[in-house]
């Protein structure tokens, strides 16, 4: 690695916290270890999601000792999402790497992921081929997401889930995170242009503490790939989704009209009687209200766009940090 060029540029570190006060220390202390010998400037800031156990306080003597650690503490717990995005708001890097405070990704890592990025990516992303998981509860539902993610939202990478990854920080800062979005980051990315491979990265099993995560998170992971494909596709034009489905609906009530008209002069049967009606009118009904919803939707997205400048997040206190950086 160019040492002279990677000394140019401030390397930030992100990382969620929550309950983890069995291995921030030992992380903190793995990342300053793993760095030191390629000369980089860094620095770490850990967000803490609202911890219920000492995670804080330990973080708060590391940071009082040791300046290039930064330190954001929520009032409550809002989320990883919300905690990614507080780490991209009071960051200062050139790049921006994220990684778990768990000791389940390896730091080692992240000279690899800033050589990629000085190659020429906005995007790099950790993939754990050789994953120290549970099969069934953590692998196997996560393989599931990772196809369903790339065949949906066209980002061909085998491991979405993986927290450890790296941006270029002018592209990182044009996406906005709310909900439970951050696994879909890089697929926000490639909406703005961004250039995105992937590099095998180490992968430990967790020692202390608990995971997060459950099979339940494949659901979760599910409804919000419907939300990134309505996003990708039809953030600016909503109509075309609900104007597009009360168009299929009103053929088919004309369809349904046509048969009762038909029956009613061809067969003799009853209009009153036919079920068809109720249905023809009920297809009316609902293809003008879909039209109705996609022209409220064009409204909506507008208003979004042209006013929202809120924070997904509240901060209680914050350290060795004198102002947000966005």
């Amino acid at each position: 690695m160019a040492q002279k060029k990677s000394r140019k540029e401030l390397i930030s570190i992100v990382l969620p916290v929550y309950n983890e006060e069995e291995n921030i220390a030992m992380q903190y202390q793995h990342i300053v270890e793993s760095l030191k010998p390629f000369g980089l400037h860094f620095e770490i800031i850990f967000v803490d999601d609202g911890s219920r156990d000492r995670s804080v306080e330990i973080l708060s003597e590391i940071a009082k000792k040791d300046k290039r650690v930064k330190l954001v503490v929520f009032r409550r717990n809002f989320g990883q999402t919300a905690a990614m995005a507080a780490g991209i708001d009071y960051s200062s890097g050139d790049i921006i790497v994220f990684m778990d405070s768990d000791l389940q990704n390896d730091a080692q890592d992240i000279p690899t992921l800033v050589e990629k990025i000085h190659e020429g990516y906005d995007v790099v992303s950790g993939w754990r081929k050789d994953r120290k998981d549970k099969l069934v509860s953590r692998k196997i539902p996560s393989r599931i997401a990772n196809w369903l993610i790339a065949k949906v939202s066209g980002v061909k990478l085998h491991d979405l889930g993986c927290s450890l990854k790296a941006y270029r920080g002018e592209v990182l800062r044009q996406v906005k995170l709310y909900g439970e979005m951050h696994r879909f980051i890089p697929v926000h990315a490639s909406w703005v242009g961004a250039n995105i491979t992937e590099v095998p990265v180490r992968h430990h099993a967790r020692k202390f503490g608990q995971s997060k995560y459950g099979i339940q998170r494949t659901f979760k992971v599910i409804l919000d790939l419907i939300t990134v494909k309505f996003l990708g596709s039809y953030s600016t034009k909503p109509i075309y989704v609900f104007g597009g489905a009360g168009m299929v609906l009103f053929v088919l009530s004309c369809v349904s009209g046509a048969a009762v008209i038909f029956m009613k002069i061809f067969q003799g049967l009853s209009m009153n009687r036919n079920p068809l009606l109720f249905l023809t009118v009920l297809l009316i009904l609902m293809s003008v209200m879909f039209i109705m919803l996609g022209i409220l939707a064009e409204l909506l997205i507008r208003i979004y766009h042209e006013s929202q400048d809120k924070t997904p997040y509240t901060v209680k206190s914050v350290i060795n940090i004198g102002r947000q950086s966005r």
